[in-house]
């Protein structure tokens, strides 16, 4: 009968902290969506941003010069930009070997 209470109360506290586990869990989870979809939401407005930008170069350059001039040079601009981005995430993620 002793050995049936001790393995119950074992049981029980296994129970106990699994609940406290599992709450934990959750809450962990629930921040971790809640920061992803705040990233998505800034990586969307840093899109359009960048866009706004562009375009605005381009109104801009379409006043000094020529439409497809001015297309050209923001076509231009835009993949310097995306190959320095793509630069700096490759160096940010590069093995350290």
């Amino acid at each position: 009968m002793k050995i049936l209470t001790i393995l119950l109360d074992i049981a029980t506290a296994f129970l106990r902290l699994l609940e406290a586990e599992g709450r934990m869990l959750r809450r962990a989870v629930m921040n971790v969506g809640w920061a992803l979809a705040c990233i998505v939401v800034a990586f969307l407005l840093v899109l359009a941003a960048a866009g706004f930008l562009l375009a605005g170069i381009y109104q801009y350059l379409v006043a000094q010069m020529s439409p497809a001039a001015a297309l050209l040079f923001v076509s231009l601009l835009a993949f310097v930009l995306a190959l320095i981005f793509v630069g700096i995430a490759k160096w940010r993620t590069a093995d350290p070997k």
